[in-house]
């Protein structure tokens, strides 16, 4: 893309760079004649800009040099007050609060931790009509996702349609979004299972694995509130979108692979999660295959794809993939009765009635407490990211805020409290809240609407399941999760930024090839490995006048900037810590050491003065302040002087208030690049 800037009459292009490695530096070219258009000029005149010379351009004459002003003095403890409150409280929650009456504060703190507070005073007939439709429709979605999600998770059919009514409700009196529909995802549902099946058979020991379902949701639902009540929600902020689209398509094709054993009619079935291992299950086991099973699966599967298709070509028909999956349900259902399900394996009874207690099934000693965490945690983060995500995609799509930590509090109280009333890891689902919000959805009331149709479900309508096949269950998740691989994503990421790409392709084949668990690993390393690359090898750039301007930019953006004879302007694009500090070092003299040689060659005045240039540094520490003693002491040994040009007010506070800041003293720390251009006494000396 190219954006036309004018600059004092003169009129540039500013363009993007050539591609340069994540994270490196990048060298200056050589300096090339700049070639500048002139403004449009009358008939007769001449059409041709007198180029300025550099050091002129750049401000010797004319330039006011400004002192440059550390900030106010602070109190240890007030800028220790300022900074934490920046970390912890960057939305300023309690601004509200500020000048009101005491019975007005307590209203407002009731309407900060209770949302429906707020928008329940205006409700109304119109909205309620409105919300009972969207939640009728994300009904007839989330009771067969919910008892084929359970079993994705490997727990009872049941737990699913338990999942999907507590947590809807509890969620609807603390959470902040108006089109989040709550309830059991697939993502969430196939670690749980893969990561506790590992220690222990859902088919062996179903009591034990019951009870460390459960409680791994209580331990997400206290990791999730935690991060929201401490206000540590940046941390899930550390899954990359790159690495969360690569681990998100492999578990999107792990969760597809494991619906052969539904979709084919396979009995014995690898507990192996890797694509290997579960292909050869599938070729091992083939003489399990059920002609009948594969039919109907195969056939509704198509359907439910049709019926996707069309719903996402005309999002006007957004009903028929919602009502898509509990039509094919009935039917499969009636098919499966009527030929009595020969061939066909079948749910078979499930339980009537409300949400038995499960307090008595939390276990916190033994053996099993630390999976039950790791899971927890796992599950916790990655609900969280999904949930907080769809509600803010939403949100945004709606015009109004998403409070991310009162999200976080929402889903960790709502997974807690369903870890008590049998109930499963749940969030917001996107495939649910899509719905939602295009049923006309208008406040939370639609999770309720939703519930209430659960409920009608458990309480009377249990036994219509009892000759639902499995396989319509395997056809409904493959459709479900299809939708997460994002071929267009990773495509973006390609063209964009290739270690994104790479993150992606890393976390995609750990997911397939190795395990979840390792590509979920995977995806957080790659994350943090990328933050590190970046903090300790920042971006530092060789910079140059435009002619006619006081500006220094890039030599690699534009190609028109030229060097100003016995400087060298280097721009360091990042904060200055104790991970980076020696970096700074080596590179600067390694810039010197190539602008010496490159003007040795060309018979040019060698390097007198290096400028950094700060204005990107947004902060130094000890060993960034350390640093640039250090290099001024090397380059004194150079005869070079080091001056430091612009540095924001934070960089300013602590040079000024350490011993480095009396070495370069004011005379060598400037306003601005021109100012110390025009302030050196090293122009034009060969």
């Amino acid at each position: 893309m190219v954006v036309n800037n004018k600059v004092d009459s003169l009129s540039y292009d500013v363009e993007a760079p050539p591609a340069t490695p994540a994270g490196g530096s990048v060298e200056a070219p050589p300096a090339t004649p700049a070639v500048v258009s002139a403004p449009p000029t009358p008939r007769g005149e001449a059409a041709m800009v007198m180029m300025t010379p550099p050091v002129a351009a750049a401000g010797s004459v004319g330039v006011e040099v400004h002192k440059v002003s550390a900030p106010e003095r602070r109190s240890t403890a007030k800028a220790l007050r300022q900074r934490l409150a920046e970390v912890f409280f960057p939305d300023d929650p309690l601004h509200q609060f500020k000048n009101q009456s005491f019975a007005r504060r307590l209203v407002l703190a009731l309407q900060y931790f209770f949302p429906i507070f707020q928008w329940g005073s205006a409700y109304d007939l119109r909205l309620l009509r409105s919300d009972v439709i969207s939640g009728l429709t994300i009904a007839s979605l989330a009771i067969p996702q919910g008892i084929s999600y359970a079993k994705l998770a490997n727990l009872p059919p049941i737990i699913g349609l338990y999942s999907s009514f507590v947590p809807p409700l509890i969620y609807s009196l603390l959470g902040s979004s108006r089109d989040l529909a709550v309830g059991p995802v697939s993502i969430a549902s196939l670690v749980m299972g893969s990561m506790l099946r590992q220690a222990v058979s859902p088919d062996q020991e179903p009591i034990l694995y019951l009870q460390l379902a459960f409680t791994s949701t209580f331990f997400a639902g206290v990791f999730q509130a935690s991060l929201g009540f401490l206000r540590l929600g940046f941390i899930v902020d550390f899954l990359s979108k790159a690495t969360l689209t690569g681990f998100m398509g492999g578990a999107a094709i792990i969760v597809s692979l494991q619906q052969l054993k539904g979709l084919l009619g396979i009995v014995h079935f690898t507990s192996q999660m890797g694509f290997i291992q579960v292909m050869h299950s599938v070729i091992k086991h083939r003489d399990e295959w059920a002609w009948q099973t594969i039919v109907m699966g195969l056939a509704f599967l198509l359907v439910l794809l049709a019926t996707r298709h069309i719903s996402s070509r005309n999002p006007k028909l957004f009903w028929v993939s919602a009502a898509a999956p509990l039509t094919s349900v009935i039917i499969s259902t009636i098919i499966s009765f009527v030929c009595k399900a020969h061939g066909i394996s079948i749910i078979g009874n499930l339980p009537k009635g409300l949400n038995p207690p499960s307090v008595n099934m939390l276990t916190f000693s033994g053996s099993y407490v630390g999976l039950a965490i790791n899971t927890g945690i796992m599950t916790g983060i990655l609900s969280l990211t999904e949930g907080i995500a769809v509600g803010r995609t939403f949100a945004s799509i709606n015009n109004y805020q998403v409070d991310g930590n009162k999200e976080m509090m929402a889903i960790g109280v709502m997974n807690m409290a369903g870890s008590c009333a049998s109930c499963y890891v749940t969030t917001g689902s996107f495939s649910r809240s899509a719905v939602n919000y295009s049923a006309g959805c208008k406040t939370a009331v639609s999770n309720i609407v939703m519930a209430a149709a659960v409920l009608v479900t458990l309480l009377f309508l249990m036994p219509l399941f009892h000759y639902t096949p499995n396989v319509i269950l395997s056809a409904i998740i493959i459709t479900a999760v299809i939708g997460l691989i994002d071929f267009q994503g990773a495509a973006k990421l390609w063209k964009v930024d290739k270690l994104d790409f790479l993150a992606c392709m890393a976390a995609f084949f750990g997911v397939l090839l190795v395990s979840v668990q390792m590509g979920l690993a995977i995806a957080v390393g790659i994350s943090l490995f990328k933050i590190l690359l970046q903090v300790t090898r920042p971006n530092m750039v060789i910079k140059g006048v435009i002619p006619g301007t006081q500006s220094y930019r890039s030599m690699v953006q534009y190609r028109e900037a030229m060097r100003v004879p016995s400087f060298l302007v280097v721009g360091v694009e990042s904060a200055i810590y104790f991970a980076n500090s020696m970096y700074l070092v080596e590179r600067i003299v390694r810039f010197l050491r190539e602008e010496e040689e490159r003007a040795l060659k060309s018979n040019q005045c060698p390097v007198r003065c290096i400028i950094l240039d700060m204005s990107a540094v947004a902060a130094i520490d000890t060993s960034g302040l350390d640093a640039l003693a250090e290099l001024n002491r090397v380059l004194d040994k150079r005869n070079v002087e080091l001056v430091l040009a612009n540095p924001v007010g934070s960089v300013t506070e602590r040079l000024y208030n350490s011993v480095v800041g009396k070495t370069f003293g004011s005379d060598r720390v400037f306003f601005s690049v021109a100012e110390a251009v025009a302030a050196a006494p090293h122009k034009a000396q060969p």
